[in-house]
């Protein structure tokens, strides 16, 4: 946990010690559950402090993340990048996104763990962004590695306020999905305005970093149903 302590203060993040443990839970208890329920591919003690915690609260340095704030993880997964957000900004409201109920379960009993709250929601992300109560009404949404950007912009966008902005955590090589994901971006209301590419520690990789800001309210019939996003992408 030192090496997350030591990288994130690189970037101008100061781990305190009771976070830092809630850190260590968080990893002893992935590598636990992981070992009988499959929720993720790393489990070095390395490769989950660079690849999944250091990796996802790099983000906030691209974010005005400010007191009180709205969250929402898209295809949260394990938790990344939703939950070491809100282990490093308690004050957010957080809601945990995801379609399959087996990390759901994972989910609510870590957030117990690591004494945590955070909406913990099983739904598929184009369904519950057609609900009033959650559509346009995030001042973030963020998401890691969960699809192409032209698909995954028309899950995450419907969710932002005017204003707001979409997050999404990517590999290094970006600019044929930005090139594809360009006309979606700005029919669903966004606009591109910053690409990021971060060198990872330990020469673990890199990763992209997209910023695309809500300019005007999405239209009414986006997001689409799963078939067609995934088989005719904007």
């Amino acid at each position: 946990m030192n090496l997350l302590k030591h990288e994130a203060k690189l970037l101008g993040i100061n781990i305190t010690d009771e976070k830092l443990n809630k850190f260590k839970v968080y990893m002893d208890y992935l590598k636990e559950y992981n070992a009988h329920t499959n929720l993720t591919s790393i489990t070095d003690t390395e490769d989950i402090v660079i690849k999944h915690f250091f990796d996802s609260i790099l983000i906030q340095r691209f974010m005005d993340i400010k007191i009180g704030v709205k969250i929402i993880d898209v295809g949260t997964g394990a938790g990344f990048p939703g939950v070491p957000l809100k282990i490093c900004n308690p004050s957010i409201h957080l809601t945990l996104l995801d379609g399959l109920n087996k990390r759901i379960t994972f989910l609510k009993s870590l957030l117990t763990k690591i004494d945590l709250n955070a909406d913990v929601i099983h739904c598929r992300a184009e369904e519950l962004s057609l609900d009033l109560k959650f559509r346009e009404s995030f001042d973030f949404a963020v998401s890691r590695a969960v699809a192409p950007l032209n698909i995954l912009s028309e899950y995450c966008i419907p969710y932002l306020k005017k204003g707001g902005c979409f997050v999404a955590l990517k590999g290094p090589d970006v600019n044929k999905e930005l090139e594809n994901a360009s006309k979606g971006i700005k029919l669903l209301g966004g606009e591109l305005i910053n690409c990021f590419s971060i060198d990872l520690p330990l020469k673990k990789g890199k990763r992209s970093i997209l910023v695309v800001k809500k300019i005007f309210s999405t239209p009414k019939g986006y997001p689409r149903k799963n078939s067609k996003i995934t088989s005719l992408p904007l």
